[in-house]
Parts: C-alpha cells; structure tokens; sequence
C-alpha cells in the first residue's frame, strides 16, 4: 500500500493517461481545481470521500489508489504484514483515521476491507460526509461514535453497524482512547 504521498502521483497518473484535465476531472466528481491540484501534490492530505469522489471521476476503484500491484488470486493478510498504514484526514482535526488495507493487490474486488485505527477528535466540529455506497463497521476495541444523518450511535468492542453511505455521516472515537474497528466500504464504480 501507498504511502500517503503517493496518493497523488497515482492520481495525477490515472488522470494523465486517460487524457483528463484537471478541469475535467473536477466537474467529474465535484471537487474544485485547486483541491485536486493540492492532492495530487501531496500538500493535501484528503479524507476518504474526496478520494471516492475522484475514483468514480476517473473511473477506477478506490483501492487502485491503495495497491502496490494487482493479482487475480485470493489474497491473504498476515497480521505481521500490517506495517504499512495510510492516514486520512478527518473534518474535525488532523489526526484523522489510520488505515490497514486487508485486500490491497486484489484485482476486480467490490469490497475495500480495513482495519481502522480511529484517533480521538480534537473538537466536536464534526462535518458529516456521504458518498454513494454501504459501510459495515464492527469495533475491535474502544468506543466509536457514528453520527448518521439525525441519529448518533454509540458501539462498543464487539459492537457493529452496517449503513447506506449515501446518509451524510461521521465515524469518530467517543473516547479520549483510540478506537480499532474493522471497516468493508462498498462504493460503486
């Protein structure tokens, strides 16, 4: 898996050979020039739904953005081989979420399953977010707290929620501790 400023090579370069210009791409998916010019730089460490958003503009799973390199073949995920994370920036502060690919390298999947080291939030300044697709979440350890559409949820270890991503919603921990959580994001290409 990538590390963060990869993220916008990989864009830049999907972009460059599918012939789109960065005009383009941004009516594409809804996000301005200058943010997409900002991450493909790497001065902008996005959160997941602009990196969603730009998938679905060039056409592309999310996870292309993640794989070293693809295979056909099942793909196993060995805890010792979890080293490599990628950050996310989230809307409340910048400590954002730590991800761990579980399928990175698995060709044609329609699944993007991690695991999720949710950091607690500086304020409670919490912009929601939604893009198309589900999320299933089930919390390894802490207290997470998911704010989807009016409603606030509140799980714990062993807890789980699975829900229409379109909803505007924000995931965060609901404790000064950090909080695991395994996540399968479902988008739609």
């Amino acid at each position: 898996m990538p590390v963060n400023n990869e993220f916008g090579a990989k864009i830049r370069g999907l972009r460059e050979i599918r012939n789109i210009s960065a005009e383009d791409l941004s009516q594409r998916c809804g996000l301005t020039v200058e943010e997409i010019e900002t991450i493909e730089n790497g001065t902008l460490l996005p959160s997941l739904t602009p990196l969603l958003k730009i998938s679905r503009g060039l056409g592309v799973r999310l996870g292309t953005f993640l794989d070293d390199s693809e295979t056909c073949a099942p793909v196993v995920s060995r805890s010792a081989e979890h080293s490599r994370t990628v950050r996310f920036a989230g809307s409340c502060d910048k400590n954002g979420l730590e991800f761990q690919s579980l399928a990175a390298n698995k060709t044609d999947r329609n699944m993007e399953p991690f695991i999720i080291d949710v950091h607690p939030p500086k304020n409670a300044d919490f912009e929601l977010s939604s893009h198309e697709g589900e999320e299933f979440i089930y919390v390894l350890s802490g207290v997470l707290e998911i704010i989807h559409g009016k409603q606030t949820y509140r799980l714990e270890a062993g807890d789980s929620i699975y829900y229409d991503s379109i909803v505007p919603h924000h995931v965060h921990s609901a404790m000064d501790t950090e909080t695991k959580i395994l996540a399968v994001v479902y988008a739609p290409h």
